[in-house]
């Protein structure tokens, strides 16, 4: 978008802020990864420096995580709905991640033992596609999400300004409303 994804707004608020406000309804924690500061929430650069990227920020989560599996939802994804987000923790085995045309792997949950597997991709530069079949993860098929009254907004990226417009086409703004004030910090 040739700008920081996480502070493109959307309804009045940043993308950060929308998808904050979906996950904070589900998990007692939200930590944002890749990034030093990210506005009064708490925040945790890639480690090890230098390797970036979702799988770098899945695998930093899962260090941080104290053991704990994760849910992952990209920065970029504002339509993600809370509902969808607690039926992806349900299923098992985890790793899961939704299934609409390929697998939607930055809207998915992630348990500790991904973790050798996700550092190589990052080192690596790999794609993280082949992670979730390789640790006997689940692909949670359309017919499933459907079932959850999910419609494929949870994983709607927005990296360009036409993606944004098309979801706002779709979606409208989303409906999970931010529980971060823009003006808190």
């Amino acid at each position: 978008m040739g700008r920081d994804k996480a502070q493109v707004t959307l309804g009045g608020q940043t993308l950060l802020n929308w998808v904050f406000g979906a996950m904070s309804k589900v998990v007692s924690e939200v930590v944002v990864v890749g990034r030093e500061h990210a506005e009064g929430i708490r925040a945790i650069a890639d480690a090890p420096a230098g390797i970036r990227g979702p799988a770098a920020g899945i695998a930093t989560a899962l260090r941080e995580g104290g053991g704990r599996p994760v849910v992952v939802v990209g920065v970029d994804q504002p339509w993600v709905q809370p509902s969808t987000l607690a039926a992806l923790l349900e299923v098992r085995p985890s790793p899961a991640a939704p299934l609409d045309r390929r697998l939607q792997v930055t809207c998915a949950t992630y348990p500790p033992r991904s973790l050798p597997q996700l550092e190589e991709a990052a080192r690596k530069e790999r794609s993280l596609q082949p992670v979730i079949p390789r640790l006997g993860g689940t692909a949670v098929a359309p017919e499933q999400w459907r079932s959850w009254g999910e419609d494929g907004r949870s994983w709607h990226s927005v990296d360009t300004p036409e993606d944004l417009q098309e979801g706002l086409r779709r979606y409208g703004v989303p409906r999970t409303p931010p529980l971060h004030d823009e003006g808190s910090g």
